[in-house]
């Protein structure tokens, strides 16, 4: 079973994905910061993490997306940028901070369902 970590501090969205990846057989976990989500990611190793890129405290998706994509453990992990903000400067961002996918909010949850199967099939 593969691991996915959310990390996303609106425990509305958190509950939305988890509805959306319910009945797709994943392990399903939750982080409300950034930094939370760095330590759940070392203890869980994860498959995928969903990360929003606003979120209080000391590190936003961005950062956690860098230091995640500088880690050895982590360098296998899939990363997919969930966010309201959807410009082009937003999107290349992540691609930068090693993204593999981008997601803008609101989503459906037909195309976060694809977008996972897709990145753990591959």
């Amino acid at each position: 079973m593969h691991k996915i970590l959310i990390i996303d501090d609106h425990a509305q969205t958190r509950q939305l994905i988890k509805w959306a990846l319910a009945d797709s057989g994943y392990g399903l976990h939750e982080a409300s910061t950034g930094e939370v989500g760095l330590q759940n990611a070392e203890a869980l190793k994860p498959a995928l993490i969903l990360l929003d890129i606003l979120m209080p405290g000391e590190l936003d998706g961005f950062q956690v997306c860098e230091k995640l994509r500088s880690s050895s453990d982590m360098a296998g992990v899939k990363i997919v940028m969930l966010s309201a903000n959807d410009s082009p400067k937003d999107r290349e961002r992540g691609q930068q901070a090693g993204a593999n996918a981008y997601l803008a909010k609101p989503f459906k949850p037909a195309a976060l369902r694809a977008i996972v199967t897709a990145l753990l099939a591959g």
